[in-house]
């Protein structure tokens, strides 16, 4: 093979070259299913964005608090993942099928959880100080939208189990699917198009509810008939403690870590919301587009936790640490070409998401390139944090890194938005600069972690280099 050279132990070894290739034919399916998912949401953004400011503002909200609690349930299903690549690497199929089946059910359990804070959402979100005429059509939205949690999170488990076993390029197109239905379906109850009632902001909940059960269909379907050896339903409502217990330590982090991060932005929607309605919607629009290229690096940091974890099945440090050092590389290429458009095009991006007669544009413009070139500040950290989160979970080391983050985006991140944004007067540069500061020190301490302590836990430091 052209990838594989030998060594003088004769011992297989992957070069950097063979690394690329390997990454980007796992790691690019899957950024494109990232993309694919975001644009459900980005499609939201952008025809709600058409439909006026108001009902951008209040989705905006919506959307920051629905994800709050889907990246702390996605935990469970995240864990899947690094499981399922384990027990690929080490061929112990009967291990797949336990860490997927308990991978269902507690993402299954927390849905039930959750459902509470998602239907009372607006007293909650008045609480947090937002705005009468934001709270109550962002709980409309959540009162709807929020039954989706079910169908999503189960979405999330399938395609970590798919992901894992390098079946990406049908995780790729079932999303693709899942947006095509979504653009569709909002234009039409959003607007009232093809005879359908004009809904707005209910519209757009309907059709991201209806996106999810699409998916789950779609993916359900294709593991149950492709992959019938695996047997994943196969005594599905006998509990298997031993493996529920293991899902639930490595994705209870994970999900904390998660809402970690989640809820700094979240924290962060909160402030601009108290700013007023133009500045949410700017960010709103902001948010998007660096959202957008965030995928990106999800996709590439689920390649690394893939790899990664089968690298730890086996054993192989060499292979970890080579494959490692690509895909940061990767990752940063990616940032530098995100904050260049983000510095290059602000105007015609952001013009993406109003409509040429929205009379409050110049000001969102204005607020809004404001923003984007902090969001050009953040891409690297961004970037290094969570492909750090990937690597990390490969070799299933989730409770430090979930402290890191914490901290990070807790303990400086939050409270730097607020002090830069209303302390020192900076408004949404100030909050979005708490951001840049949040993610900076939790990308190079998670770096530090896996460098320093945790691919030691990996095989021997000149092990084979077997290719993945």
């Amino acid at each position: 093979m052209a990838d594989v050279i030998s060594t003088p132990a004769s011992t297989p070894k992957m070069t950097t070259g063979g690394h690329i290739r390997a990454v980007s034919a796992l790691g690019f399916p899957l950024v494109g299913g990232h993309v694919a998912q975001f644009s459900i949401g980005m499609t939201d953004s952008v025809m709600l964005g058409w439909y006026g400011a108001a009902a951008l503002a209040a989705v905006t909200l919506a959307g920051s608090y629905f994800f709050v609690f889907f990246l702390l349930g996605a935990g469970f299903a995240i864990a899947v993942m690094p499981l399922v690549a384990a027990a690929a690497g080490a061929g112990e199929d009967r291990q797949i099928r336990r860490a997927t089946r308990m991978g269902l059910w507690l993402s299954l359990l927390y849905c039930v959880a959750a459902m509470p804070v998602l239907l009372f959402s607006e007293q909650i979100l008045l609480a947090l100080g937002q705005k009468p005429e934001v709270a109550g059509p962002a709980s409309a939205y959540l009162q709807l939208a929020g039954w989706g949690l079910f169908p999503a999170l189960l979405v999330m488990v399938l395609k970590s189990y798919l992901a894992a076993l390098e079946r990406t390029q049908i995780v790729l197109w079932i999303t693709i699917l899942a947006a095509v239905v979504n653009g569709f379906v909002n234009y039409a109850l959003i607007f009232g198009n093809w005879g359908a009632p004009e809904m707005g902001i209910a519209g757009a909940a309907i059709a991201s509810i209806a996106t999810q059960t699409v998916s789950l269909i779609a993916v359900g379907s294709y593991a149950l008939w492709v992959l019938p050896e695996h047997e994943i339903l196969k005594n599905f409502n006998r509990p298997d403690w031993e493996m529920f217990a293991k899902v639930f330590k490595l994705g209870m982090p994970i999900g904390l870590t998660n809402l970690s991060e989640v809820s700094l932005f979240a924290a962060s929607a909160m402030m601009m919301g108290w700013l007023g309605t133009i500045p949410l919607a700017a960010h709103g629009v902001a948010m998007t587009l660096t959202g957008l290229t965030f995928m990106v690096h999800l996709g590439l940091s689920n390649a690394a936790t893939i790899r990664a974890g089968n690298a730890y099945g086996r054993g192989d440090r060499a292979h970890m640490a080579l494959g490692a050092r690509v895909v940061i590389a990767m990752s940063l290429l990616m940032a530098l070409i995100g904050s260049a458009a983000f510095l290059l095009f602000p105007d015609q991006l952001i013009s993406l998401f109003l409509s040429p007669d929205e009379p409050n544009k110049p000001e969102i413009l204005l607020v809004g390139a404001s923003l984007l070139a902090m969001a050009a500040l953040f891409q690297l950290t961004d970037g290094m944090q969570v492909i750090a989160l990937g690597v990390l979970r490969g070799v299933q080391d989730t409770n430090w890194p979930m402290v890191i983050a914490a901290l990070s985006y807790w303990a400086v991140g939050v409270p730097a938005s607020y002090l830069f944004g209303f302390y020192f007067g900076w408004g949404g540069v100030g909050v979005w600069s708490g951001l840049v500061l949040g993610l900076s020190f939790a990308g190079v301490f998670l770096m530090l972690r896996f460098w320093r302590h945790s691919i030691k836990r990996t095989g021997a430091a000149g092990g084979s280099s077997q290719a993945a």
